[in-house]
Order: structure tokens, then sequence, then C-alpha cells
């Protein structure tokens, strides 16, 4: 059992630096005068799931799926 908490450990530690990184790329959400005046309303606004920014949501979320589970596992007396 050793072994396996070391290798847990290990991708928990990669999993806290990904998830930090991917927090740090990802865009404001800043809602100024541009929300009152329809702006947000653009291509890129309703497509958000297809550009580069929905994807880092979507990697963003499946990392703070992962390094909760990690914590929970790493936290259990085994």
């Amino acid at each position: 059992m050793g072994v396996l908490r070391i290798i847990l450990t290990i991708i928990f530690i990669i999993d806290c630096i990904a998830l930090t990184v991917l927090v740090l790329m990802q865009e404001g959400k800043q809602a100024g005068l541009g929300s009152i005046g329809g702006l947000s309303e653009t291509y890129w606004g309703k497509n958000k799931g297809r550009s580069m920014e929905g994807a880092l949501v979507k990697f963003t979320k499946a990392l703070a799926i992962g390094f909760i589970v990690l914590a929970v596992i790493l936290n259990l007396n085994f």
C-alpha cells in the first residue's frame, strides 16, 4: 500500500500544478458596460463551448473533480 500512496501523491501534485496553471490561463469574467449593450451576445459569447476558453473550462472542471477525489482518497487511513 505504500507504493500506491506514493503514486497517488505524485498524481495529486501533478493535478495541483495543472489546475493552478489552467485557472491562471483563463480570462476574467468581467461584466462591464458591454453586457448592457448586448456585446456579450456575439458569436464567441454564444459558442464558448467550442472555443479555447470552453476547452479550458472543461479541463478545469475535470482537474477539480480529480483534485477532490484524490484528496479524499489520500486522506483515508489505509
